[in-house]
């Protein structure tokens, strides 16, 4: 018996959390109830909500609690919602596929993303080397990435969390001022059909109304709330 059944999920994130997007965009998804809480950041951009800071020793979003439950980490929320609610299914079922499709997941968060980070410093220095080594850097991962595209319609076959979980980086990559390009069509061909998710567009569109509500730059393939 599922000592959680009955009892409302509780996401906590951030506005401009591409994690806790990651893991609201899955939720979503599965068609799941759950109370998003949205934990307000300081000029550190560490989140100080208590529960966060209860549950996470990273004290980083998103937490999930859930009953008794009480985890944290996208990739952690992604296998629990799995188990959870098998269908409709996010990682493929036969197991070298599922572990190709979850190493894609692990290379966004853990490969890319880390490219961007370096971004985040450098955004009034573009001709930084370290930002063009950067940028360089994260186009090559595009490359890799518009193979699968190209073979695959989406990077492991259907649409699963390896998808959501690029999409939110390759958001935060754009934002950082290494967007992909015509280099890459077939990439460009699934990031539309990736946004055009109902699912994608209500988590990326408030991603997108706090942007503009800072005066801070939106990528023009984010959705525009209301549109």
């Amino acid at each position: 018996m599922n000592h959680n059944t009955g009892t409302t999920m509780r996401l906590f994130s951030g506005p401009l959390s591409m994690f806790g997007s990651k893991a609201e965009i899955a939720l979503l998804e599965k068609g799941l109830d759950f109370e998003l809480v949205m934990v307000p950041f300081g000029e550190t951009y560490e989140p100080k909500h208590p529960e966060v800071l209860r549950v996470n020793p990273k004290r980083q979003v998103p937490v999930l609690i859930h009953g008794g439950l009480e985890i944290f980490d996208s990739t952690q929320i992604f296998e629990y919602l799995e188990d959870l609610k098998p269908a409709p299914a996010l990682w493929p079922a036969e197991a070298a596929a599922r572990a190709e499709a979850r190493l894609l997941e692990l290379k966004s968060d853990e490969v890319f993303f880390p490219h961007v980070i370096r971004l985040m410093g450098l955004q009034d220095r573009p001709e930084d080397p370290a930002a063009v080594a950067a940028r360089a850097a994260a186009a090559r991962f595009y490359e890799e990435m518009e193979v699968l595209a190209a073979a695959r319609g989406h990077l492991a076959g259907a649409y699963f969390y390896a998808d959501i979980a690029f999409y939110m980086a390759q958001l935060f990559a754009a934002r950082m001022g290494a967007p992909m390009t015509g280099a890459t069509p077939n990439l460009l061909r699934w990031r539309d059909e990736v946004t055009a998710r109902p699912a994608v567009r209500d988590v990326v569109a408030a991603m997108a109304a706090f942007l503009a509500s800072r005066g801070r730059p939106v990528p023009d393939f984010m959705p525009i709330p209301g549109a």
